[in-house]
């Protein structure tokens, strides 16, 4: 699977990565691009990382697995992971603008906050996560009570990826 990733939005997110932030804009973006590479090495997954550049946007390497891109001044990076959203892909962002274009798109749409708690796990960095029987019970609804919703099942399963 291909992850997609709003990279401001996900180090926003992550108080580690946030402090690392706070130092420089760059520092942020390769604590990042750091971790997102262990768990690319461990899982074998891909992962194209999606900021709001200033200038003329480009891409480079962010190491082993791991592809940075920067939007152009006339686009956002919100626009760009729309654009790059289809089937076989995963998108990681808190927007719901983004997580809404990329469902539209046919791609799995996952919370920053959800893919943290999975990717800190693997990356051995963060502590106190929540374990899976600590998450809040799902509404009711028609259908299987036994079966999670269509959606709830793509995440997890997407997130299974990882390891």
């Amino acid at each position: 699977m291909h992850w997609l990733v709003d990279g401001y939005n996900v180090i926003r997110c992550t108080p580690e990565l946030s402090a690392r932030e706070r130092e420089s804009l760059d520092a942020g973006r390769q604590a990042l691009c750091r971790l997102l590479s262990t768990v690319a090495r461990s899982s074998g997954e891909r992962f194209t990382v999606v900021f709001d550049g200033d200038r003329g946007g480009g891409s480079m390497a962010g190491g082993l697995g791991v592809r940075v891109m920067f939007s152009s001044a006339r686009e956002t990076a919100d626009r760009v992971l729309a654009r790059l959203a289809g089937a076989g892909t995963a998108v990681v962002s808190n927007d719901r603008e983004v997580r809404d274009a990329a469902t539209r798109a046919g791609a799995t749409a996952i919370g920053a906050d959800e893919f943290m708690g999975r990717v800190g796990r693997l990356g051995g960095r963060r502590e106190g996560d929540k374990s899976e029987s600590d998450e809040e019970p799902l509404r009711q609804k028609k259908g299987n009570p036994r079966r999670l919703p269509k959606k709830v099942r793509r995440t997890k399963r997407a997130l299974g990826r990882l390891g």
